[in-house]
């Protein structure tokens, strides 16, 4: 747009033929004439019509423009002389289209402002382009249309296909998808992670009872490919290849993931139920010999996980019966026992170690396993505390608060219970 124009024996900047001149002037001092001509100009520009209908003995008509839409109204002028079929080819990009559009809408140049609403609804945007858009049609009407069908918001039924297949993809229900690979998986698990951000149509897709099962079926494939992984270790010739490593963290990183989605879903007691089922099979492996001196960034991811498993529990965001919760601890209170100072000695021994449980996921665990344990009958408390006590380890952990709740209660229940058969001479009394 930076040569002159034709159509057809006009040229825009033609002394020789122009019979009106357009000023163009800003708040800046900036100043343009553009010998034109009204046939053009009657013909494109409602606004130019009214004006030339009044009769104007310097045959000059002068606009005020500011510093920031100065060049669009010189490309607008430009454009006023070409063929209807050429303008949207000569529209070069978001920014000037949006611009000369707005200089269209304010100058009545139907034609022209048809063509940026072609270009825009056809052309990719930048978010921040798009909000530059949507300002510039939002008065628009109808005409605005192709561009407003872009980004309106989708029906309920549409958003739940796409959450779906979102899903689906990111479980890896559907198996892989050449040739994006892993690309696409990462993607949609960051999308699902989007969309199931708090805005008004987020309850109502979470809700849904298909959602719901194709996210179940996503967490029943995602965990036993893990326990898969898990248990190929084993027969791994060299479980300190970063293949072998790369791998399981892989699929560990989808169930933590899919730990998090279930959580946003209302579906954290489908997650925790699961990993409270195969929690043997996975310690199983994590406690054979052949992973000792191995795998640590795995045993610490896989203490991370339980953590938010007990917290959960613990704090009665998931309510389980108590066998469930009793088995929960007997299965992992250990393990977390055990590694805890293992994992403090190779820090101790290398201070670049970096797979450690830092204090904000100690206090997380302690707390949690202090509420489990008070939570389960008398005789399971008594249990755990005594194998705490028993443990060489017994810094961590620290279960003591657990233990003085539970000795003032045992000491309650007695009094209770003599007092209840002293009042009713009752040999079978509740408590």
């Amino acid at each position: 747009m930076d040569k002159a124009l034709k159509s057809k024996a006009c040229i825009l900047g033609d002394q020789n033929t122009s019979d009106v001149v357009i000023c163009l002037k800003d708040r800046e001092g900036r100043y343009q004439q553009f010998y034109s001509h009204s046939s053009v100009l009657i013909k494109r520009s409602k606004y130019f019509a009214k004006r030339l209908s009044n009769p104007n003995p310097s045959n000059s008509i002068y606009v005020h423009c500011s510093e920031v839409n100065f060049d669009h109204h010189v490309n607008l002028l430009r454009l006023l002389y070409l063929p209807t079929e050429l303008i949207v080819d000569a529209l070069d990009s978001v920014k000037s289209a949006v611009g000369i559009l707005q200089s269209a809408v304010n100058f009545k140049c139907d034609e022209i402002v048809y063509c940026c609403i072609q270009y825009l609804e056809a052309v990719p945007w930048e978010n921040k382009e798009e909000e530059h858009i949507l300002r510039a049609v939002s008065k628009l009407g109808p005409v605005a249309m192709p561009i407003i069908a872009r980004i309106q918001p989708v029906d309920l039924a549409a958003t739940k296909t796409v959450f779906i297949s979102a899903i689906r993809i990111a479980t890896s229900i559907v198996g892989p998808c050449p040739p994006f690979g892993n690309e696409l998986k990462t993607s949609a698990q960051e999308q699902v992670e989007y969309m199931l951000g708090e805005d008004e149509d987020t309850p109502l897709v979470k809700a849904d009872d298909d959602v719901r099962s194709v996210a179940r079926l996503g967490l029943s494939h995602i965990c036993s490919t893990f326990e898969k992984e898990l248990s190929s270790l084993l027969l791994e010739p060299d479980l300190a290849s970063e293949t072998a490593d790369e791998k399981i963290m892989h699929s560990l990183s989808d169930l933590e993931w899919m730990c998090s989605i279930l959580g946003k879903m209302d579906l954290m007691k489908d997650f925790v139920s699961n990993w409270a089922e195969s929690s043997n099979n996975v310690l199983g492996v994590m406690e054979d010999k052949k992973l000792d001196s191995f795998m640590w960034r795995l045993k610490i991811k896989l203490i991370e996980v339980t953590a938010k498993v007990l917290e959960s529990v613990g704090y009665g965001s998931v309510i389980l019966p108590a066998p469930i919760r009793l088995t929960l601890l007997k299965s992992w209170l250990p393990y977390i026992r055990k590694m805890k100072p293992l994992l403090d000695a190779k820090s101790s021994e290398d201070t670049s170690f970096p797979y450690k449980m830092n204090e904000d996921l100690c206090q997380t665990i302690e707390g949690a396993i202090v509420t489990l344990v008070l939570a389960l009958p008398s005789n399971d408390q008594a249990d755990i505390l005594a194998d705490w006590m028993r443990a060489e380890q017994v810094r961590y952990p620290d279960l003591s608060e657990a233990f003085e709740v539970w000795c003032f209660r045992t000491k309650t229940a007695k009094r209770r219970l003599v007092e209840a058969l002293d009042g009713t001479g009752n040999a079978t009394p509740t408590l």
